[in-house]
């Protein structure tokens, strides 16, 4: 279904930042569920009236799913600022995406993990929940959120299959479907409209594809929600005594159990689920809260103590003047405050409204360190600040950077830094950094970030561009074009590409340690940009070059030369060109931020542009521990190994080189010779006509030329359990085929090896080849051959 990107529609986004801070199981009911609605929808205040009604009756059809365990207690509403009304004043401050045109108008859960895992997040249209019609279409609101739910919450999948609604089970041809209870029939519809026997195809002995899959309204089997939630008479999920383990549906490739059983013992609530005792009478209705975003407000917290100085306070000011001047929005309302010995306000919350403005903020940051580490006066002070906006701090942020272990018990103060409300981003610059920071962060949907501070990383910078809030409109969103850094007495060259989505405020920022390098950076069009065109903040130690207007799309070459050996970084930002072209969009993320070396952890990295997946990418991560330890792995999306489906934008790959301490995430991506696409995906529907006619999916071609782009990801803790290293077996093949050919039968799958011991090995001839395999058994003699592409 091909759609134009510029449809409004609206994001109902279950937000999950983190279990402990995203939707919580508190006793039967669910709470903190926050319903989003996104920037770019028009006010229609009916649309708060059927999220009200679609949750209140799936409220009553999970209490009932579920043996009458759990419910919806309690839904925050988001709406977007710009919505008038007098009950829409309370600030809060949530991220808000545009939504995926590829889907339609058919509702569809995000999931990037496996079995268990949460997803991150439900998508509705306001032409779904506004238009009644779609009831008959898919079934009533409340039990497909229901069906949604179990997508997100407990990382369960869908047991029907368009792309193969058929299977051979002992000699028959069976519809794909869970239970196998469920009666049905298929005929092909002739275009009088009668029914009439399927065509079987010679060569895979199923039915063609305008076979149509036909059941009864008045089914009286009543599983499951994850195959047809629209059934009248589906009440449960499938419980192993009835899954259906032959049908080729993604729950048997990704979990291989039934449904029940993954919610019951794989999923975030199991423990709770297995323990809570049935409700004695229905739940009462869900209440809910309709909130609204309103200007972002920012407390900068740093540490100035005697540990900071030296190069730390000097990669401090480069970080922050970086943050000031390129990242924060306009509008924004920033203050900073320092802390050592005593706690100090170097600026009370000042709205960014010109750039002189922004420049007089960084005037005020820190140039020297020195004192003890009172992290709790810190604290206190930034709240403080934020308390003098609106009399209280919730929904505002604080960046709080420190690299050392507190002076003062910071135990004592995090829980108060926890109930103000303020969300709470923390930066930790060295190995020695307090461990509450994490504490600090998870608690508040903050994010946790350990960036080293080695002067060739540019982990710092990458950190403070990385804190950038979704407001729904990417366009006026920095996004990151590159950032690297080297150590030479010599040249150091390289290329950034400016596609066509971005070009306006492109900046080229270059920080050296010791010495003024010569800088000398060309466009596509060979016109070059020497010292003369840029400024030099000597005190700083950095260059930068402003790009007036639009910047020329095309690849930019720099050439920066020094004499002596020193460390040299450059940092690209730039925005979107057009206020209809939102820009390529990187964003990645450990599906554990806590890890015991028990199970392989998965890098992930989504690349799209207003949510239409970008296939084809080259896609690197970069993991690096504190120690120094530095692993860097090519994430795919083939739909193999960590990688939940192929061609959706969703770059994985399993990383096992797991040592103890925090380790940092940056990811790397560029278009890949010409190869990057647009991939525009459908959904398996859920429609009671099990397999409708499907809108038509392709791929278009990417028209922007060569793109590169850097993020970065929240950092994540390992603590093994053992001395010795982890060792995990192969993974699990999960798209074996068979093709018949005369005599011989041709197997094919995707290879994913998961070892340990013999990993580097075979993972180099398998890289050689793409890893992909086909194995090929010949009836008569049944000898292997192997063929790589």
């Amino acid at each position: 279904r091909a759609m134009d990107s510029r449809m409004v529609f609206v994001l109902l986004w279950m937000l999950l930042l983190s279990t402990s801070t995203g939707i919580k199981l508190d006793g039967n009911g669910y709470v903190d569920v926050v319903i989003a609605i996104s920037s770019n929808v028009p006010q229609d205040n009916r649309l708060i009236d059927k999220i009200k009604e679609m949750v209140t009756e799936g409220s009553l059809y999970l209490y009932h799913a579920l043996d009458e365990k759990v419910y919806f207690r309690e839904a925050t509403i988001l709406v977007p600022p710009q919505w008038n009304g007098t009950n829409f004043t309370k600030r809060i401050m949530l991220l808000i995406d545009n939504a995926n045109p590829s889907y339609g108008f058919e509702p569809y859960t995000k999931q990037y993990g496996e079995c268990g895992a949460e997803g991150e997040y439900i998508h509705f249209t306001p032409e779904y929940l506004l238009n009644d019609t779609f009831i008959e279409l898919y079934g009533s609101r409340g039990r497909i959120f229901v069906h949604e739910w179990a997508h997100l919450r407990w990382g369960v999948f869908d047991e029907c299959n368009g792309e193969k609604p058929f299977y051979h089970s002992n000699g028959r041809i069976e519809a794909t479907r869970c239970s196998k209870n469920i009666k049905v029939e298929f005929y092909e519809v002739t275009a009088g409209g009668s029914l009439q026997q399927c065509s079987i195809d010679p060569q895979t002995l199923l039915p063609t594809e305008g076979c149509k899959i036909f059941l009864n309204r008045n089914e009286i089997t009543n599983s499951s929600i994850m195959f047809l939630p629209g059934l009248d008479a589906v009440t449960t999920f499938c419980h192993e005594n009835e899954h259906n383990y032959e049908a080729p549906n993604m729950q048997n490739k990704k979990c291989g159990k039934a449904t029940w059983t993954v919610i019951f013992e794989d999923s975030v609530d199991k423990d709770a689920l297995r323990s809570l005792k049935p409700l004695q009478s229905p739940p009462p209705p869900p209440s809910f809260k309709v909130v609204q975003r309103k200007q972002r407000v920012v407390c900068l917290i740093l540490d100035v103590s005697g540990s900071m100085e030296g190069s730390r306070i000097l990669q401090l000011q480069q970080a922050a003047t970086h943050f000031l001047r390129h990242i924060i929005e306009d509008q924004a309302r920033v203050g900073i405050v320092t802390f050592s010995t005593l706690a100090s306000t170097l600026s009370p919350l000042t709205t960014i409204d010109s750039d002189t403005t922004r420049e007089n903020l960084i005037k005020l940051l820190p140039k020297v360190a020195g004192g003890s580490t009172n992290m709790c006066l810190g604290l206190s002070q930034g709240l403080q600040i934020l308390r003098e906006d609106n009399g209280d701090a919730l929904g505002d942020e604080i960046v709080f950077l420190t690299d050392g272990q507190a002076t003062d018990n910071i135990t004592g103060c995090v829980q108060s830094a926890v109930q103000s409300g303020a969300i709470i981003h923390t930066l930790a610059f060295s190995d020695r950094a307090a461990c509450e920071l994490t504490e600090m962060a998870i608690k508040t949907g903050g994010k946790f970030l350990s960036p080293n501070d080695k002067t060739t990383s540019n982990q710092l910078m990458d950190a403070f561009a990385s804190l950038t809030l979704s407001t729904g409109d990417y366009t006026n969103e920095p996004v990151q074009l590159e950032s690297v850094g080297a150590r030479t007495s010599d040249w150091f060259n390289g290329t950034v590409s400016v596609d066509q989505t971005v070009g306006n405020k492109t900046s080229f920022v270059i920080i050296y340690e010791i010495n003024f390098p010569s800088v000398y950076i060309q466009s596509p069009s060979v016109s070059v940009y020497t010292q003369t065109n840029m400024s030099h903040d000597v005190s700083q130690k950095t260059v930068t070059l402003n790009i007036p207007g639009t910047t020329e799309h095309g690849d930019w070459k720099y050439s920066i030369q020094t004499t002596i050996l020193q460390a040299l970084t450059l940092t690209v930002t730039s925005q979107a060109t057009q206020a209809d072209v939102p820009p390529i969009i990187v964003k990645t993320h450990m599906n554990q931020q806590f890890s015991d070396g028990t199970k392989p952890m998965i890098v992930f990295a989504e690349v799209s542009q207003s949510y239409r997946p970008v296939i084809n990418a080259e896609v690197w991560a970069t993991l690096e521990s504190e120690t120094g330890s530095v692993h860097t792995l090519r994430l795919l999306d083939n739909g193999a190994g960590a990688d939940a489906f192929q061609g959706d934008g969703i770059y994985s790959r399993y990383f096992i080189k797991m040592v103890n301490g925090r380790t940092s995430l940056k990811v790397r991506v560029k278009n890949q010779d010409g190869q990057t696409r647009f991939a525009v995906v459908s959904l398996i529907s859920i429609l009671v006509q099990l397999n409708h006619p499907k809108p038509f999916v392709f791929v278009e071609p990417l028209d922007v030329g060569n793109f590169t782009r850097t993020a970065t990801g929240e950092s994540f803790e390992v603590t093994l359990s053992g001395t010795a290293p982890p060792n995990f077996p192969p993974n699990r093949i999960t798209d074996l085929s068979a093709e018949i050919q005369e005599d011989t039968v041709l197997l094919n799958w995707t290879v994913f090896h998961l070892f340990n011991i013999f990993a580097d090995k075979i993972n180099v001839v398998l890289k050689l080849h793409h890893e992909i395999m086909f194995l090929e058994l010949s009836c008569t003699t049944f000898c292997f051959s192997f063929f790589f592409l």
